[in-house]
């Protein structure tokens, strides 16, 4: 889930950055600190941690079946589940270990035996998004469909879609409980489209997780309470997923020309940090430090705190717009930018939405 906004300009840095490799020499003073190696053993204790917290949850269920206050649980393994979600997204960054052969291995243990996602299809889209983000053509996540992210997707739209596209602001947030969902089917769907690797894998491990799920419910619960733990369980992951990833890049400039090639510019330009401390770190992933999590995808989480001052300095230095605002501007930001959208208002009314997003640090 990733974003976007219907202007087509942004602030203009010194050109000497196209020119002399801005990128570069941001890096060189990353490398330098240290903070691009792997942290294995710190990702192996938070692991421990959920699956620790994962095994307790299972425990209950099975020493306290038929009981309605097992609902209560439902809450606690939506979180456990997105957490996993993230070790399974920095993994498929190389975040934990730069081994290809062992990241496979972490990825489709965490993505597809635990979450229930498909790791292949996952990493070819998220690494799409990373490459070209807010990119309309290549970045998958702001491709048209339910919702759109530039006014360009809608003007066909007549009847019972426009009217939809127009409400999307206010549909956005209840759509998310969907997310987790539409993950899992998307997952199923990539199982039977062409180039998956190792699909057979991926399959007994997807297969697995199903089987171990409807398993865990049938035998500690009646089916109306199992069909209420699914609703509670996949609603809320869905909604935390996409609350995780809303903020950061809905409303942020699609660009063109020089700074769509640049490296430094691509990544700065069209994301979006959330401010916080060690709380938000952890409830987001590490995701709210996205604009270094973009610049750097194999920096580990626990690293990119310490990189942003150095980001945040280098861009200030060039004069390059360095966004970080609070969770509740992003959100706002976000459905303000989808709002306009769905309206279809002029050019001018959309630069000045962008314009002020740009402020709201």
């Amino acid at each position: 889930m990733t974003d976007l906004t219907s202007t087509r300009q942004s602030p203009r840095p010194p050109p000497t950055i196209a020119r002399t490799g801005g990128y570069g020499a941001l890096a060189r003073q990353i490398r330098a600190e240290g903070l691009l190696r792997p942290r294995p053993w710190t990702y192996a204790g938070y692991g421990a941690i959920c699956l620790l917290i994962l095994g307790s949850a299972v425990a209950v269920m099975a020493t306290h079946r038929d009981s309605w206050w097992l609902l209560a649980l439902a809450p606690v393994l939506a979180v456990i589940s997105t957490q996993i979600g993230f070790i399974g997204h920095d993994v498929g960054h190389l975040q934990v270990t730069r081994n290809a052969g062992r990241s496979r291995v972490l990825g489709l243990v965490t993505a597809n035996l635990f979450s229930g996602l498909s790791y292949g299809w996952w990493v070819h889209k998220h690494n799409a998004h990373h490459a070209h983000p807010n990119d309309l053509e290549t970045d998958p996540d702001v491709r048209g469909g339910v919702l759109i992210w530039d006014i360009t997707q809608g003007t066909s739209r007549r009847g019972a879609a426009a009217w939809w596209t127009r409400q999307q602001a206010l549909f956005f947030f209840p759509l998310l409980v969907f997310e987790a969902l539409n993950l899992h089917i998307a997952s199923v769907r990539a199982l039977f489209a062409p180039g998956l690797r190792l699909r057979p894998v991926e399959t007994v491990l997807l297969a697995t997780h199903v089987i171990a799920y409807v398993l865990l419910l049938a035998l500690t619960m009646t089916w109306p309470q199992a069909l209420l733990f699914v609703i509670i369980h996949k609603g809320i992951q869905g909604l935390y997923l996409g609350c995780s990833f809303a903020p950061n890049h809905k409303g942020m400039p699609i660009l063109e020309g020089d700074e769509a090639r640049d490296p430094l510019l691509r990544q700065v330009l069209t994301s979006r940090n959330v401010r916080g401390g060690p709380v938000t770190d952890a409830i987001l992933g590490g995701l709210n430090y996205q604009i270094e999590h973009h610049l750097f995808p194999s920096m580990p989480r626990a690293n990119l705190r310490h990189a942003q001052p150095i980001v945040r300095e280098f861009c200030a230095d060039h004069q390059i717009p360095y966004l970080e605002c609070s969770a509740v501007a992003s959100y706002r930001a976000a459905i303000t930018h989808m709002h306009r959208v769905g309206a279809g208002l002029p050019r001018a009314a959309t630069e000045q939405v962008r314009q002020s997003g740009r402020t709201v640090a």
